[in-house]
Formats: structure tokens, C-alpha cells, sequence
């Protein structure tokens, strides 16, 4: 299965001023995998899970130092560890934490040795032993974007197609109607590496769906490792609400009109943190960097999948297949989420990527844009459209007010092509933003 991350560990593999990294994301986003599928391209690959070795804790109880680690790890698993011809795996890395504090002493005392830290949950344990600045360098890892879903679906002649393609030219219709067969396939699947990999290898959507409950399920019973007893109800109630408010603006007093809004809030910063959900938080999009605008109190919250999103709805998922016209039509706040998403899954992964929007909130004037994003220095509004049609008012209200943004973005089932200063982009086609200029 291809993904992108894997060029980026690539480079950090043949740096000569490599860190030891630390791969962070949510459970089930594929970790392990891609630092395995990294594995193979060196002599040795020697993998410590401290989850299925939990005795291994005690070897990073007295010494962090890597002249004191590396003959007792070696010795454990009956491998060789050799800077330099050694990729050396610490899965699971949650489970110790002086694990992650003696990264910094293989940068420093062992820099030509090739270290890679993953696990679940690292957030919490970054914000209470804190990571050493400088040494370590972090990769943040989502569920598989539609680009790579293309790909693994065995499309990629189709992404060439798209690519040769100027901004302004669109598909020819059958190739046009193929990508958004395809694009309806992955909002019903998602991105999730076992719900694709079920997908490619059965066609069989209510399997994936039994293995997105799965992972709902998994989540759920990692609340007990970040929230104190009394708080677990609370947030389980803030993750169940989560699909139910994409695309509208996060009031806490309607997840529940009996738990007040302070106790609900820290449930979900907890979530965020866990990675299972993202915040939108709005921006008054002047200017960059966006987030400097940001008002805390006025955001809005996505899953992190889309197929995860509507497994929390119990949605039925069969209609993307049966009838997808009429879903991309129904479904705009499961378009909405998919672009966030992607936008996300497009980003630079060595640093956290933070989602904004816009909305003006004046009763005789209200406008809301989907997102804001940067280009070339400047910030540009992204409204996204599930249907064909829709007279894009805020956006073009946006562009008026803020005179340094010259365009906005359409993204919609539409073929490409321009309007104005409107430029049109294909949901399926989301990828290609970054060849968007002005």
C-alpha cells in the first residue's frame, strides 16, 4: 500500500543531520506499518514493542545512554544493532516513557544510528515528560488521503491523467464520472489502512464497515487511559456528537444541556489530543500566518476519517455506492470533512497542521467559508459544495472585505475551470491545491 510519508522517511534516512524521529498520529493511521515498509530498506531492522514486552521497561530504569542500551536491547531480541546499517524501531513507545527521553541521548552520543519512535497516545505522555527540543524531529501521520487511495485502488493512471492536466482543464466527462465513482468509494470506505485494504481485497463494504465500528469501538475504550473515571462519560458524549455537528459551529450546550459547558470542553481537548478528532477553529483571515487570527471560543470539530464519521452516525453507507449522484447532493457535511481531511493529509507532516475557517455571525448578514488556507503568502477562502450548484455569496463577500486575497477556491463534483476569481477544483482533484497559483 503506498504512502507518501514514505518519501519523507526516505529523506530523514538519508540525511547526514538525521534526529531520531518520533512518528505521532492516531491509533490504527498506519505507524507501524510505515516504519516496518522503511525497515526493508535496511541491512537490519530490529523492532521493541513495549506493549508485547512489557519486562523491557525496566532496561530504561537505571541508564538511557545508548553504550548501556544497545547490548541489553540487542541481547533481547538476538539481533545485531549497527549505527548505520540499523533501522532500531521503538513501537509502542507510549508504554515507556523514558524510552522517548532517551532519544535524546542516541542524538548525542549515537547520531549515525537510525531511531524511529511510534505508539498510541504520545500526546499525553509528551505533556507531562515534555520532548527535548532540538533533538528530536516529529512526523504527523493521517489516514490514507484519496490520492493514496487512488493509487492502492490501482488508479494511479488516473492521477497521471490529472496531473498532465493544466488547472483549468477538466477530464473528459466518462473519465470525469470515473474519479468521482472512485471518490465515492473512498467517503464510503475512508482512509483507515485496514478498512482500504479489506476494500481493495473483498469489495465489501459492510465489512469495512464492521472494522470502522471496530476502531470506533477501540477508541472508545481508550478513554479510560486519558480520562479521569468521573470524565469518561463526558467524553464519550462529546465524541458521539462530533458527526452529528460536522459542518456547523461546536456549542457545547447542544452536546448536552445538563453538563455545563467547563466540563465538557476538557473532554474534548482530550479527543484532539488523542487525535480522533480535529478542531476548525475560526480565523478573521486578514492576513498569514491565518492561525494568528484565531478566536477560541467560535470553531467547528471533524472526525478524523469520513468512514469513521459515519459509522459514529450509523449511516448507511451502501448509498455512496447505489447512488452517489444523490449522495454528494445529501451529504455536504461528509464533503466538508473529507476536504478537511485532505487538507490536513497534504500538509508538511514535520510540524502540526492547524484547520481554519471564516464566518461573520451578523444577524442580517451572515457568511460562513468552509476554510482558509495559505498560497503564495496570502490567505484564500475554500468553500466546499457537495452538490453542482450553489451561488458561493460568502466567498465572494470574503474576497470584497479582504482585498490582499485575490481568489478563492470552489471545490465541488464540478469539472475544473475558472469563474472569475473563483478558480473550480474537483473534490477528487483536492490534491492538486498545491499547483493552484495565482
Amino acid at each position: 500500500m503506498y504512502r507518501t510519508l514514505l518519501s519523507h522517511l526516505e529523506e530523514w534516512k538519508d540525511s547526514k543531520k538525521r534526529k531520531p524521529l518520533l512518528l505521532r498520529g492516531a491509533r490504527q493511521v498506519g505507524k507501524s506499518w510505515l516504519v516496518k515498509e522503511l525497515g526493508k530498506s535496511f541491512p537490519n531492522f530490529v523492532e521493541i514493542n513495549f506493549e508485547s514486552r512489557p519486562k523491557l521497561k525496566k532496561i530504561f530504569e537505571e541508564d538511557l545512554t545508548p553504550e548501556h542500551l544497545i547490548p541489553r536491547l540487542s541481547a533481547v531480541v538476538k539481533k545485531p544493532i549497527i549505527p548505520g546499517k540499523t533501522l532500531l524501531f521503538f513501537d509502542e513507545v507510549q508504554q515507556v516513557p523514558n524510552a522517548i527521553t532517551s532519544l535524546r541521548y542516541f542524538y548525542e552520543q549515537m547520531p549515525e544510528l537510525h531511531v524511529v519512535a511510534a505508539g498510541s497516545l504520545l500526546e499525553f505522555v509528551i505533556e507531562k515528560i515534555g520532548i527535548p527540543v532540538g533533538r528530536i524531529v516529529s512526523l504527523y501521520c493521517y489516514p490514507l488521503s484519496f490520492y493514496e487511495f487512488m493509487i492502492a485502488t490501482g488508479n494511479k493512471h488516473l492521477i497521471e491523467l490529472i496531473k498532465s492536466l493544466t488547472e483549468y482543464q477538466s477530464l473528459d466527462e466518462p473519465l470525469h464520472k470515473q474519479a468521482l465513482d472512485l471518490l465515492s468509494q473512498y467517503l464510503a470506505v475512508g482512509g483507515m489502512p485496514e478498512a482500504v485494504q479489506e476494500w481493495i481485497d473483498t469489495k465489501n463494504i459492510m465489512e469495512c464497515v464492521k472494522i470502522h465500528r471496530s476502531i470506533v469501538d477501540m477508541y472508545r475504550q481508550d478513554f479510560g487511559k486519558y480520562a479521569k473515571t468521573r470524565k469518561i462519560e463526558y467524553v464519550d458524549m462529546v465524541f458521539n456528537s462530533v458527526p452529528r455537528f460536522t459542518g456547523k459551529k461546536f456549542v457545547f450546550s447542544h452536546v448536552s444541556q445538563t453538563v455545563r459547558a467547563r466540563e465538557l470542553k476538557p473532554a474534548l481537548e482530550l479527543l484532539e489530543k488523542a487525535g480522533v478528532v480535529h478542531r476548525v477553529s475560526h480565523s478573521s483571515g486578514n492576513g498569514v500566518p491565518i492561525s494568528a487570527e484565531e478566536n477560541p471560543s467560535l470553531f467547528k470539530v471533524i472526525y478524523l476519517d469520513v468512514g469513521l464519521m459515519q459509522a459514529g452516525l450509523n449511516a448507511n453507507y451502501s448509498n455512496w455506492l447505489v447512488d452517489p449522484e444523490q449522495q454528494f447532493i445529501n451529504k455536504g457535511e461528509v464533503a466538508e470533512a473529507f476536504v478537511g481531511n485532505e487538507l490536513l493529509a497534504y500538509s508538511w507532516p514535520f510540524e502540526r497542521k492547524t484547520l481554519n475557517y471564516w464566518v461573520r455571525e451578523k444577524h442580517a448578514a451572515k457568511a460562513e467559508v468552509d476554510y482558509l488556507v495559505e498560497k503564495e503568502g496570502k490567505v484564500v477562502p475554500v468553500e466546499v459544495k457537495s452538490g453542482n450548484s450553489g451561488s458561493l455569496k460568502s466567498m465572494k463577500l470574503f474576497l470584497k472585505e479582504k482585498k490582499e486575497s485575490t481568489y478563492g477556491i470552489h471545490v465541488s463534483p464540478q469539472p475544473a475551470g475558472i469563474k472569475g476569481v473563483v478558480k473550480q477544483i474537483p473534490l477528487y482533484a483536492l490534491w492538486k491545491l498545491e499547483q493552484v497559483s495565482t
